[in-house]
């Protein structure tokens, strides 16, 4: 892996970036604490986790190092965009669930948002009936959906995606004018224009939560303000060596999320090659 950029002092935002993390709901807070875990693995300075009111208290317990800020049904979009202006780069959408007020709060949020920012699972699909909104917007945007969440956006079947998955990334890059990563097998990473095939990872990666800790690693990147095709390409990389160096000790079959969250400090080292 690329030996990361010097990262400069900012001492209004904290050494190494703000990353607000906009994700969880009732039953899915974890979502929301293994992205910012991981986030703060991969570097970030303060996490600041933008939840529903109803989930706050469980995200405060279930995570040390964060700061909650919760929003109420009336004033999400608002209370979101003031927190993100405080920031250096956000995730958006873990286990944030497919409640029509969230969603639609989704919706207003990224259109309005001027930091970089990672959009994954429930945000990407508040977009799937409405995805021309989802070209819209200020913010330099890494989308990362898996291969049905990606048809879902382009409406072609999901054995399309699969058929050809560089193309299948390069128009979702090209469309949603933004950073693609298409997660499964060989991850793709482009930005319409230049595009690598991840090798690094196993499949005892596929399972819950995995996909939130590559949010909060590529959240981190973009917060120390890693261009966003290159915060990608670092985090899918550095994600995999993870996951890589955890299945080499613990097994393929046992691989939880939080195996991948605890090698990542090793696997940013580069040790385990």
């Amino acid at each position: 892996m690329e030996r990361l950029p010097r990262r400069k002092r900012d001492t209004h935002k904290g050494d190494y970036g703000t990353v607000l993390v906009v994700a969880g709901s009732p039953g899915m807070a974890g979502a929301a604490v293994l992205a910012g875990d991981a986030a703060y693995r991969a570097g970030a300075g303060l996490v600041v986790y933008c939840c529903p009111e109803r989930v706050a208290d469980v995200i405060s317990i279930k995570q040390t190092c964060g700061v909650v800020r919760p929003f109420g049904q009336k004033d999400a979009v608002t209370h979101i965009l003031e927190q993100a202006a405080q920031s250096t780069a956000a995730v958006v959408g873990p286990g944030l669930s497919r409640a029509p007020e969230i969603q639609e709060a989704v919706r207003e949020t990224v259109q309005a948002m001027e930091i970089p920012f990672v959009l994954d699972a429930d945000g990407l699909n508040a977009f799937q009936e409405y995805p021309e909104l989802l070209q819209r917007g200020k913010g330099a945007r890494v989308l990362t959906p898996h291969p049905g969440e990606a048809s879902r956006l382009l409406k072609v079947p999901a054995s399309q995606i699969q058929a050809d998955r560089i193309a299948a990334a390069t128009e979702l890059a090209k469309r949603f004018l933004a950073v693609a990563v298409l997660k499964g097998h060989r991850t793709v990473v482009t930005d319409g224009t230049q595009s690598i095939v991840n090798k690094t990872g196993n499949p005892g990666m596929a399972t819950a939560g995995s996909g939130d800790v590559l949010s909060g690693v590529i959240g981190a990147f973009l917060g120390q303000r890693l261009k966003p095709f290159a915060a990608a390409r670092q985090g899918v990389e550095a994600h995999g060596r993870a996951g890589d160096l955890a299945a080499r000790e613990r097994g393929e079959t046992s691989l939880m999320a939080t195996d991948i969250l605890d090698y990542l400090s090793r696997a940013l080292k580069g040790k385990g090659r």
